[in-house]
């Protein structure tokens, strides 16, 4: 099965599976498991951190960040795309009460300050109480500039404001950059990071931050039904997603521009291979095209994809060029 729909469909390697049946495990709602221990107390040396936590996934991660920072009746400013926002079931408000103020991103991703700094409360009775900034990194698979963040560093310090990172695609933002995890990590005060999509564990999300805020994240993480048990079999797979997968992310990142020039060549398709940052590939699809009888055709021969009229096809460690090639000589033999 050749499966472009997303980096979440990727499978756990032999390694991860010979680990996950060897891990050393214990009781992790009594702080007993010393596979999840490790991997929470090196993890959060490694990215610049006091502490960290594991968390069943990259939903649960930023809600637990959000019911961290934010009371009942405060306010996050995030971006009109941010998956935190459109993507995780309005968690923050259904679950945390917390009022999410969303913001149209700009074509890079970004967030305008002008526009961020509008955007927050004055300190009366009649409003929400604005706490907390959120973005992600990478957005729709776009890489925001270093810069930026040190911006919106000096930006949130100026507001007397937190700074989140929904960085369930961080890695791929610093493999595209070349840069240390920690050039991004050290602007902000919360990040979560997913182990399950492009680094190829099986489940889970870290979220990282200062002792207090991560205690506090525990204690939601509980009443949120998070406290998982034996999860040392997740985390020992999850270790090995972080220390051998992320150089694995650049062959990804070749593929997707691979991926981008091979379908500019055929008729009715177009990607502005410009905007290829990483490992997504947005693709305009002519309306002469039936795409949805396409993806049906394509299903047929064990190729899957998302079919829309602006498509999205994501590269990851389950699909080589061979795969690319595949998909493209069967795309063009069900379009003739």
């Amino acid at each position: 099965m050749i499966d472009f729909r997303s980096d979440t469909v990727t499978r756990p390697s032999l390694k991860m599976r010979n680990a996950i049946s060897q891990a050393e495990v214990g009781d992790d709602v009594y702080g007993d498991d010393p596979t999840v221990n490790e991997l929470e107390q090196w993890s959060a040396e490694r990215h610049g951190f006091e502490a960290a936590i594991f968390c069943s996934s990259g939903t649960q991660a930023n809600l637990l960040a959000l019911m961290a920072h934010c009371e009942r009746g405060d306010e996050y400013l995030c971006g009109q795309q941010a998956h935190n926002y459109k993507f995780e079931g309005g968690g923050a408000a259904v679950l945390g009460s917390i009022q999410p103020q969303p913001i149209e991103n700009e074509k890079d991703g970004t967030i305008c300050l002008t526009k961020l700094a509008q955007a927050i409360k004055p300190d009366d009775s009649h409003f929400a109480c604005t706490k907390l900034v959120s973005i992600e990194n990478t957005i729709n698979g776009k890489v925001l500039p270093l810069q930026y963040l040190a911006d919106l560093r000096a930006f949130v310090n100026k507001h007397q404001l937190s700074l989140h990172l929904d960085g369930a695609r961080v890695y791929n933002a610093a493999t595209a950059l070349d840069v240390d995890i920690t050039e991004i990590a050290q602007h902000f005060d919360t990040m979560s990071v997913c182990l399950s999509k492009g680094l190829g564990a099986p489940i889970g999300s870290l979220l990282f931050g200062p002792t207090d805020l991560i205690i506090k994240a525990r204690r939601w993480r509980k009443v949120l039904g998070g406290g998982m048990r034996q999860a040392g079999i997740l985390c020992a797979a999850a270790k090995i997603a972080l220390t051998e997968n992320v150089e694995k992310l650049k062959v990804d990142h070749e593929n997707a521009q691979y991926l981008a020039l091979q379908l500019n060549n055929i008729k009715g398709i177009n990607v502005n291979v410009s905007q290829v940052m990483t490992n997504m590939v947005f693709a305009k699809i002519d309306k002469s095209i039936d795409i949805y009888a396409v993806a049906s055709a394509l299903k047929a021969q064990n190729i899957i994809i998302s079919p829309s009229e602006n498509m999205r096809l994501v590269t990851h460690l389950d699909i080589s060029k061979e795969d690319i090639d595949s998909f493209i000589s069967a795309l063009i033999s069900v379009l003739a």
